[in-house]
């Protein structure tokens, strides 16, 4: 299995540190953002990476090399201009191959994130084990959070039938993690070079019983502005009891 990180926003709410560092390599407890990522796809066995990039993407390329530093075969998908998510997947899509893949954004910071989880989340069967019409199974599989601040409204509801657009009675809707599993088919329209969002072509597999998704309830920030960053990483001082 093969993943991509996505690494070419070019982090307007983190200027000033932007304008001379890409997003993806501010530092957070030690590491790039990017680092946390591309350490925790090796753990679980997944080393060939695609990284995405535009904005001082020269500074990623140079950081990150062919990543063999990190046990890790990384190539690299240049945009002249920042093609949005779905776009910059559809020009990745012959370094990705034919297989199912895996899809984070580089600037979440989700220190223990477990990529083995991702492995089978497509799997042509429903949830008893039994083979899936081929125009029911899940196209897309989502890790959903719990709605943070800045977005309390969420994205999608959740159940044992998968992702919805509308949330169950009494229910509200999570929020995307920026973590996916994705078949390339999702994306083969799109023609390369074109931007494209990628939340247009989520909500229509909602709408046609194609997308599952989990909550993953672990450590997980999409790192947003200078004070954020500063904020995590502050360390924290255990309180000695009284």
């Amino acid at each position: 299995m093969k993943a991509m990180l996505l690494a070419a926003g070019r982090g307007e709410r983190m200027r000033p540190l932007t304008d001379t560092c890409p997003k993806p390599l501010l530092k957070l407890r030690g590491r790039p953002l990017i680092v946390w990522h591309i350490l925790n796809l090796v753990k679980a066995g997944i080393t060939e990476i695609v990284i995405n990039h535009s904005h001082l993407g020269h500074m990623i390329v140079s950081a990150l090399g062919d990543g063999s530093q990190f046990g890790a075969k990384i190539t690299y998908s240049f945009e002249e201009v920042a093609l949005e998510t779905a776009g910059g997947i559809a020009q990745a899509l012959p370094l990705l191959g034919p297989d199912a893949f895996i899809v984070v954004s580089a600037d979440i910071y989700t220190p223990h994130f477990n990529f083995e989880d991702c492995k089978n989340t497509l799997e042509d069967k429903d949830m008893w084990g039994n083979p899936h019409p081929l125009d029911k199974r899940d196209m897309a599989w989502l890790y959903m959070v719990k709605n943070p601040d800045f977005h309390p409204e969420g994205d999608f509801g959740l159940s044992l039938m998968g992702l919805s657009n509308h949330a169950l009675p009494g229910e509200s809707k999570v929020t995307f993690g920026n973590i996916g599993v994705y078949r390339p088919e999702i994306f083969s329209h799109i023609p390369s070079g074109t931007s494209a969002k990628l939340g247009p072509l989520l909500r229509e597999l909602a709408d046609r019983g194609q997308l599952g998704g989990e909550m993953y309830r672990g450590i997980w920030h999409n790192v947003g502005t200078p004070l954020q960053l500063a904020e995590l990483n502050t360390p924290v001082i255990p309180q000695r009891p009284s």
